[in-house]
Parts: structure tokens; sequence; C-alpha cells
């Protein structure tokens, strides 16, 4: 099953700093400002020894332990702990310091990927790492600034508040380099390329069953009508009757490959989802399912053609589930628009136990939605009911007409 994730917010942006970033400009005073950056700096050293800790015996029981089966995940865990050490550090330093930043966004792991794809997501997460790297860093710089602080509180009292600001901004400037979430663009990146090869493989395994449809079906059939008028032909002399029989049967031949074409067509792209929407396309989809369909569609506008496409084609496979695999008596369609996203819902009273690798197509929709930045969960315990539930990017369709709701 595929993990329903969070929207990746700040993925792929700089931090910028806020109006709130930086707390007032130091005063030869003792205000709560500078205070907060006093006991910021004390806490450095038992902060930084317990996160050099931590990475170094992760870090170095991890690799020492790579010669096993046990090395790797080991290592990988110990990444996804740091991320949570780093997000620890940013509330710190919100908190004491004022420096506000994005956190990075949640570390998706493909669920049909398979046990060494996520292992191998995890190993290169930039986020672990660079929080791994602060974690180092932070230890000389920790006893230093806890030792010079506790000196200062006695020696250098009246100047304080100006060493306090400027420990302070070193400390700053470490987080938003290491802990923001700039580098999530690189990570983001890398899995693009990787959905981009999802799209290009269904692409072909599509042109493929074009192909095979065309030439099995339709092409078969068309070239039988053509030998059957060509018999005709010669025999419209010397038997008239034979060959008005051979014209009729190549006109229920006709018929069928027209019907072919038809079906052909509607698995491309049906004529009724680009004049008239997923209301009207999805409604004709579930009158073929073999049980009653609710189908309600909430749109305020139509989606891009490109959007409107998956989520009919999704949901015409999982209408094609609950006819062949669920045992149904009733399925019900749903389709509305949450802020930026275009959600599906379909559902069943069948008997239940849908899975990503079932056998039944849902592994090849949870990679197409991937590959486009959506979400596909499967809900299905074992005596149902069914409810599979997908998210799709919402995207204006710049010669969109107003959709109105449709409730049947």
């Amino acid at each position: 099953m595929t993990e329903r994730f969070p929207s990746p917010g700040a993925a792929g942006t700089t931090t910028a700093a806020r109006p709130d970033d930086h707390p007032p400009p130091p005063r030869l005073a003792y205000d709560r400002h500078t205070w907060k950056e006093i006991a910021h700096l004390l806490a450095n050293l038992p902060v930084a020894l317990v996160g050099f800790t931590y990475v170094v015996t992760v870090l170095f029981t991890g690799l020492g332990l790579t010669v096993t089966v046990i090395g790797f995940p080991l290592l990988a865990a110990g990444l996804m702990g740091a991320r949570q050490l780093g997000r620890l550090e940013r509330a710190r330093a919100r908190a004491l310091l004022g420096v506000r930043i994005d956190e990075p966004s949640r570390l998706r792991l493909r669920g049909e990927g398979g046990f060494f794809q996520r292992l191998w997501m995890q190993l290169k997460d930039p986020v672990g790492w660079r929080t791994v790297l602060y974690e180092f860093v932070r230890l000389p710089w920790g006893v230093f600034t806890f030792a010079f602080t506790l000196t200062s509180l006695f020696v250098l009292w009246p100047v304080l508040p100006f060493v306090a600001r400027g420990l302070t901004n070193v400390d700053r400037a470490m987080v938003r380099g290491l802990l923001s979430p700039s580098d999530e663009l690189e990570r983001r990146i890398a899995e693009l390329e990787s959905d981009r090869g999802v799209v290009v493989d269904t692409a072909a395994a599509d042109l493929r069953r074009i192909e095979r449809d065309l030439h099995d079906g339709a092409q078969a059939r068309l070239v039988h009508l053509a030998m059957g008028l060509g018999l005709a032909k010669e025999k419209v002399l010397e038997d008239p009757d034979a060959a008005a029989a051979m014209v009729e049967e190549a006109h229920g031949e006709v018929k069928l490959a027209l019907q072919e074409l038809r079906d052909l067509a509607r698995g491309i792209h049906p004529a009724v989802l680009t004049d008239r929407g997923l209301d009207a396309a999805l409604s004709s989809v579930a009158s073929r399912c073999t049980v009653p369909v609710k189908v309600t569609v909430d749109l305020p506008a139509r989606p891009a053609a490109a959007i409107e496409g998956i989520a009919y084609f999704t949901v015409s496979e999982l209408l094609q589930n609950v006819s062949k695999h669920s045992g149904a008596r009733s399925a019900s369609v749903e389709v509305w628009r949450a802020d930026d996203r275009l959600l599906i819902q379909v559902g069943d009273d069948g008997h239940g136990g849908a899975r990503l690798d079932g056998g039944t197509g849902m592994k090849g929709l949870a990679d197409r939605l991937d590959a486009v930045d959506g979400l596909f969960v499967v809900e299905s315990p074992e005596g149902g009911p069914t409810t599979v539930t997908a998210e799709l990017p919402w995207r204006d369709r710049t010669d969109a007409s107003p959709a109105p709701d449709s409730r049947r």
C-alpha cells in the first residue's frame, strides 16, 4: 500500500528570512531576548553531547557492521533518528533564537518499491546526512560557547548582551545552513527522475496494448472483410445470391469492426470526457459496471485535460475491479476538489482483501499517480468494505467551464 503523505510544502524552496526571524537589536540591558540567547548558549554543551554521542554511535556501529546483513538497515535507522534530532534543534532555535525554518518534507518511502528501494532512499537522505554533519560540528562549538558564556557571566557582564548576540548569530547561521529544507530540491529532482521512468514505461506499455488490440481486433477483422468483399465481387455476376450473402456477412463485420474501434478509442481517450467532462464520463463508466454505482461529482470547474484523463482511467479501472473481483452489491464514486488537490474515492461493499500486490492492477494505478505527484491509498480489510482514495494535483483548465454538482 502506498502511504498517504503530507504535501511537500517546503521541499525545493530556500528558507527566506521572515519578519519575526530575528530578535530586536542588542542593547546594554538584559531583556528577555538576551536571557533566551544566554540560555541557548549554556544549553549548547549538553545538547551537543547528546547529539554527538548519538551520531558517532550509530554511524560507526552501522558502518562497522556493513559487512553483515544488519549494517545498512542500522545505518538507515540511524539517519531517520538524526532527522528527529534535527527537528528538535529547529524547535530549540525557534523558541530561543527566533529562527523560524520550515520542516523538511517527509521522506517518501514507496511501499511498492520493496525493501531494498526503501533502504536505498533512507541511506541517501540528504536531510539525515546534513543533520549528522550538524551534530559533528556542534560539539566543539558547544564546548566553546558554554565555557565562554559561563565565564562572561562573571567577567564580561556589562557587554554580555553583545557577546551573546554574536555567538548566537553563529548558531543561527548553522541552523539555517544545515537544518533548512533548501537541499530538498535535489532529492525531489531525483524522485521526479525516477517517476519519469515510470511514465515512460507506462506509455510504452499502453502503446503496445493499443498495437496489440489493433492487430488482433479491428485490423484482423478488416482484412477478413476485404477478402470477403473480394470474393463477393467475383461472384456478383455468376452467383448473385451467394454474393449477396457475402455482402451481408461483410456488413456485419463492418459493424463489429466499428464497435471494436469505438472501444479502443474509449480506452485511449473517450469522446464524452473531452466534450462533457468527468461528470458525464464517469456516469458512462458506472453504467457499464455490473453492480449499481452512485456517482457524485462536485467540481467548481474542469481540471486540466491530463489530470482529468488520469482521474477518468483511475475510476474506470477501479470499477472494473469492482465488477470482476469484489463480489459487491453496490459501489460509489465521489470526486471533489479540496484546495489544490483533486480527490477521488471509490468504495464498494464487497468481500475486501484488495492489495497493491494482489494482481488487480492496483500497483499500476499507484505508479501512475505517484508519477504525477499524486497519492493512492487502499483500505480493504478482509470481509470488506473496500475504500480506495486517490489524490491528484489540481491544475486549472484554460478552456474549462463551470461543472454543475451532480448526485446520482
